[in-house]
């Protein structure tokens, strides 16, 4: 019989070489790898590899002292894998230990590697009462330099404790009293209108999922949308639209919603969540930079492919696959999509630009650069205010900036820019 916990951890482990090994992301890589466990160990298995790469750094700080020397990526994913489990998962050291001693004889053809995690772990046990005293895990330097530049070195420590604590659950509600549905599923209503839920287990079995009361849905996620104040029956695009929260915020509102995005694979998980919900949308896969229509639309949605270091209390494994090498290319992508989301919006209609970024260049700088080209685009301020944030803290001349160290006594939120723009009734462009 297999030990609890043997193949959640084993999971686990390769989850962590292909991030750390091959930068291959998380949300990639999950699907595969757990088809085949229990729904428990499959969330077992998520959770082991999220906690250790959000906290590799404070690991690897533990294991020092007792390590002659680094030893190879799965002996050294299995170590940070132990102490983050017994320090931060607070799991029985005897079970974590033995566990993982047992993976290392499955997976390596020396005794010592066993060995080497046995004594190392068992010492660390010891020792846990250290965790608490050692500093947040910093963000690579890359990141940390930019970041430090623009907001300033107590604003980044603070992003990366926000980083530590991670990220409660976070539903939009379809329709009805956002109240209620917090009662429903025992969470809170956010100033914005998102209910979060600190405590949550399996979503799919969570009150109301099923019958598609409502979608998961980051607080900072369901904003842009809330600029738009969508009018029952406006034809509005959803430019970038996978994995379709905004598109269902934008249906339940009433909008006569095209959804387009160029990921057939990310347009079906669109298509599921539609159904689950009983709303409708016109779904396209296509290349938005190539694909026309016959009318412009009201508004355009544009949540531009970034580099998403906004989500990384979500996502901690951005940390260890971006490198900052492929800014470029996104700039020019972004640059280009606003480009065609202009092109298809009527005279006097709305588009709305955002980005999962922290990075001033695709936020606040890529909207000086439209207003350059698009002489008849216009920033709409007055609608910041509709986002339900505290406007003083976060609005910016050219839109909201938002940061995960905001909220810190409701859990913080994820990192966002968001833009309103209104374009003239009498357009102008100019390449």
């Amino acid at each position: 019989m297999a030990k609890p916990g043997l193949a959640a951890r084993r999971t686990a482990l390769w989850l962590m070489r292909q991030v750390t090994e091959e930068r291959r992301a998380l949300a990639e890589l999950l699907p595969k790898a757990v088809e085949r466990l229990a729904p428990e160990e499959r969330a077992h298995a998520q959770r082991l590899a999220n906690e250790t790469l959000r906290w590799m750094n404070r690991a690897d700080r533990m294991l020092g002292p007792h390590l002659r020397k680094r030893p190879g990526p799965d002996v050294l994913n299995a170590l940070r894998l132990g102490v983050v489990e017994m320090a931060v998962c607070a799991a029985p050291p005897h079970g974590v230990v033995d566990t993982l001693v047992s993976l290392m004889r499955e997976r390596m053809r020396t005794a010592g590697s066993a060995a080497l995690v046995n004594a190392v772990l068992r010492r660390t046990a010891e020792e846990l009462d250290k965790w608490k005293t050692l500093p947040p895990p910093r963000m690579p330097g890359w990141l940390r330099r930019a970041l430090v530049s623009v907001y300033g070195a107590s604003s980044v420590a603070a992003m990366e404790r926000a980083h530590c604590a991670g990220a409660p659950l976070d539903i939009t509600p379809k329709a009805g009293n956002p109240a209620e549905l917090a009662e429903m599923v025992g969470g809170f209503v956010l100033p914005t209108g998102s209910v979060r839920v600190p405590e949550a287990g399996q979503v799919s079995a969570m009150p109301g999922y099923g019958s598609g009361n409502w979608w998961v849905q980051d607080a900072s996620s369901a904003l842009p949308v809330r600029l738009l104040e969508v009018r029952p029956g406006e034809r509005i695009l959803d430019m970038c639209a996978a994995p379709g929260g905004k598109t269902m915020q934008l249906a339940a509102a009433g909008a006569d919603v095209t959804a387009l995005d160029i990921s057939a694979d990310r347009m079906a998980r669109v298509k599921e969540n539609l159904a689950r919900t009983g709303l409708s949308a016109r779904l396209v896969v296509s290349d938005a930079l190539a694909w026309s229509c016959d009318a412009a639309f009201d508004a355009v949605l544009l949540d531009a492919p970034c580099s998403a270091t906004g989500t990384i209390r979500r996502h901690p494994d951005i940390l260890h696959v971006r490198d900052g090498s492929g800014l470029d290319g996104l700039l020019d992508l972004q640059a280009r999509l606003i480009d065609r989301a202009a092109m298809l919006l009527r005279p006097g209609g709305r588009l709305v630009y955002c980005t999962c970024s922290l990075l001033p260049e695709e936020g606040e700088t890529q909207i000086e650069r439209a207003l350059e080209r698009h002489h008849g685009l216009a920033v709409d301020a007055a609608t910041f205010g509709s986002a339900g944030l505290a406007i003083s803290e976060c609005a910016v001349e050219t839109g909201l900036r938002i940061r995960p160290d905001y909220w810190e006594n409701l859990g913080g939120m994820d990192g966002f820019f968001v833009s309103m723009l209104q374009k003239a009734a009498a357009p102008s462009f100019r390449q």
